[in-house]
């Protein structure tokens, strides 16, 4: 098996990748980099769908992925395949938790931003419907939600509010007869320029708690403008959200939701979903350093065989298994229901700190390459940030496992 350096002009085909059908149990080759052997606790047939998972990501997503990167557009064409694919474990997919993230991973590690824009889609939006919408909402939109012939966004952070979102939060939702007014502004809403469905947090003017509205593109007094000049995740379609007097029906309220707690769930499972994306990272770091130091040469012989470049990819893939361990763990206390909000806490901000060395690392073994999104390495450690930030940044989630190791909250 040959590897060459990833370039814009040379990523893998699929005759570079391991065959579909040697999933499990076995000495599985690069680019899996499965060192400790943790595709062995999946069933046979989680193994095949995780294998053909991954295939379909590193031939039909990683190959555009710079491009489309470059541009700051979305690849639309896309979707119908990665619907095809069957990644949700929403609705009939009966997903265990580990293959779940496993294909996060995976996805994430082929590109960041489509793995984000899955995640806001299905993990946030469509898990929304489904956990907290009403029977009729779950009928109405899941069907073309899991298909991705509609797409959703999650609008919770605001201009003024993030971190202190709870109790700061100013958009507000006013009942008027049979109708909702919702009033405010929104800000970093992944997917929001292209989503036809919004779900808006906002705080009722009644009695002051946190509810959820499902807000359709086309309503007046919606508008988004796509935040532009970002250095990270440029696919997503991130925007600003005004809302100025939306009027929607009363079904449109998530029934399930009658105060920010309702949100708990949703965003603890956040956290881990972007863990499993720190992971992914790592590994989409090592596969491209790992790929560049075999064939870059230096002082006549690939810069591979120099004991410092293998010092480095020995910390980049260590980094990146410790980190898939604890995420592991994590998987097994959600399939048992142990799974808290200090446990998602500590994997965001241990495996996004891990993440960042790696990517440095990684980044460097390219030198000047590394800073050029034609060695795609670029991309990879630029959208390292956007993880290391969002869903909880890590300084919060430090403080969140500060507290629940000391009994002192940090947080004012």
């Amino acid at each position: 098996m040959t590897f060459r350096s990833p370039t814009a002009t040379h990523l893998p085909s699929t005759t570079d990748l391991p065959a579909p059908a040697d999933p499990v149990g076995a000495d599985v080759p690069y680019p899996t980099a499965d060192l400790l052997f943790i595709t062995d606790l999946l069933s046979e047939a989680e193994g095949d769908r995780l294998a053909r998972a991954r295939q379909f990501f590193q031939a039909e997503v990683r190959p555009i992925a710079v491009d489309f990167w470059n541009r700051a557009e979305f690849p639309f064409a896309l979707l119908p395949k990665l619907a095809a694919q069957n990644l949700s474990g929403i609705g009939e997919n009966d997903t265990s938790h580990l293959l779940a993230g496993l294909l996060q991973m995976e996805l994430t590690r082929a590109d960041t931003s489509i793995s984000t824009f899955f995640g806001v889609h299905h993990e946030l939006f469509a898990a929304s419907i489904e956990q907290l919408g009403s029977e009729e909402q779950r009928d109405r939109l899941l069907p073309d939600l899991l298909a991705l012939r509609k797409i959703g966004a999650f609008a919770l952070t605001e201009p003024q509010h993030g971190s202190d979102i709870s109790r700061a939060m100013e958009t507000t939702a006013t009942a008027d007869g049979e109708d909702w007014v919702l009033n405010g502004h929104k800000r970093w809403i992944g997917n929001a320029a292209m989503a036809d469905y919004v779900l808006v947090w906002a705080r009722d003017t009644a009695d002051n708690q946190i509810k959820g509205f499902i807000v359709e593109k086309e309503r007046p007094g919606f508008s988004t403008s796509t935040i532009e000049n970002k250095i990270a995740v440029r696919i997503v379609q991130n925007a600003n959200i005004t809302l100025d007097n939306v009027r929607i029906p009363a079904g449109n309220r998530l029934p399930g939701t009658n105060s920010f707690r309702d949100t708990n769930v949703l965003l603890r499972n956040s956290r881990v979903w972007v863990s499993w994306q720190a992971v992914g990272q790592q590994f989409a770091a090592f596969d491209v350093a790992r790929a560049y130091a075999l064939e870059r040469r230096q002082f006549g012989q690939p810069i591979a065989a120099f004991q410092l470049i293998q010092e480095q990819l020995s910390r980049m893939i260590g980094n990146a298994t410790l980190c898939l361990t604890l995420m592991v763990q994590l998987a097994r206390l959600q399939e048992s229901g142990r799974l808290t909000m200090d446990q998602a806490a500590l994997a965001k901000s241990t495996c996004t700190a891990r993440m960042r060395e790696t990517v440095a690392l990684g980044r460097g073994i390219l030198g000047g390459n590394g800073i050029s999104t034609d060695y795609e390495m670029a991309k990879i450690f630029a959208d390292a940030e956007a993880i290391y930030s969002y869903e909880g940044s890590y300084e919060i989630n430090a403080l969140l496992v500060g507290r629940a190791v000391t009994g002192i909250s940090a947080i004012a």
